[in-house]
């Protein structure tokens, strides 16, 4: 995966499509994040890969009207979802820009940069963390949540497994290259972030419990996953093979139409 603006494109369509869920499952990740982060009233904050931007507008919370909350990411749908939801709420201080993170050059420092889970994607992870250490103030602090490794997230695992015999391709995550899983090895996110400059790189286990219900669960795995890619150029006969091969595999997971989603992740943190 090394068209990171045509992948977006695409996926930043289904993102808008599917904010509400995705906001509500992830709110205590971000939740997690802005709380490393240590925002204070009057502070400049960067959200990287900010999607529709429920995790800058919880950064704006902290950092007020006086502050500054600057979202950035390569999905111009999720832009300008994001813009939208910001002028509706009449929010103060809050700002949406469609810009690569790993080339965009800053005009004015930041004290903290977060991310929930918009990190994993960069081409080139040294030269964009390098460049956004260089967007921070001196002793700025970087905050970010990753996903740990697929076999600690069983339930990214399952759906690509019961999809396999109907595709010509099977799918699989990985975990040295951008995606998803691309910072499951925490040695490999240290070895990054201490080549880019950064110091004082803490990496710590983050267990969310996400509750949601079977539509959820299915809605993750088959329209928001890889699989919805993968599923593009399928004919509507086998597309509902897979869905029925998918259902029958996660219903064990449910209970009363429940489903737990939770995340194993990272929780990172540094100071440049």
């Amino acid at each position: 995966m090394t068209d990171m603006a045509a992948y977006w494109d695409r996926a930043g369509r289904v993102w808008v499509e599917q904010q509400a869920l995705l906001d509500r499952i992830y709110a205590p990740v971000a939740r997690a994040v802005v709380e490393a982060a240590d925002l204070r009233a009057g502070q400049a904050v960067l959200d990287v890969g900010c999607g529709s931007g429920a995790t800058t507008f919880a950064a704006a919370w902290r950092t007020g009207p006086e502050g500054r909350a600057i979202g950035v990411d390569i999905s111009p749908a999720l832009v300008e979802l994001a813009r939208r939801r910001a002028g509706e709420d009449g929010l103060e201080g809050v700002a949406f820009e469609l810009a690569d993170a790993q080339t965009a050059t800053f005009a004015t420092p930041f004290d903290a940069i977060v991310s929930r889970f918009g990190v994993m994607f960069f081409p080139d992870p040294v030269a964009a963390f390098a460049n956004l250490r260089r967007a921070v103030r001196p002793g700025g602090r970087l905050a970010f949540a990753c996903w740990r490794k697929p076999e600690d997230n069983p339930l990214s695992l399952i759906p690509l497994a019961a999809a396999a015999p109907f595709l010509s391709t099977p799918l699989k995550y990985e975990n040295d290259a951008p995606g998803r899983f691309g910072f499951a090895d925490p040695d490999r996110v240290r070895r990054i972030l201490a080549e880019a400059g950064w110091r004082k790189i803490e990496i710590a286990p983050l267990d969310t419990a996400m509750p949601g219900t079977f539509e959820d669960l299915m809605t993750l795995s088959v329209r928001v996953g890889p699989l919805n890619p993968a599923l593009a150029g399928v004919d509507e006969a086998r597309r509902a093979k897979v869905h029925a091969a998918v259902a029958e595999a996660l219903a064990p997971y449910v209970e009363n139409g429940a489903a737990s989603l939770d995340a194993a992740c990272w929780l990172v943190t540094a100071e440049g």
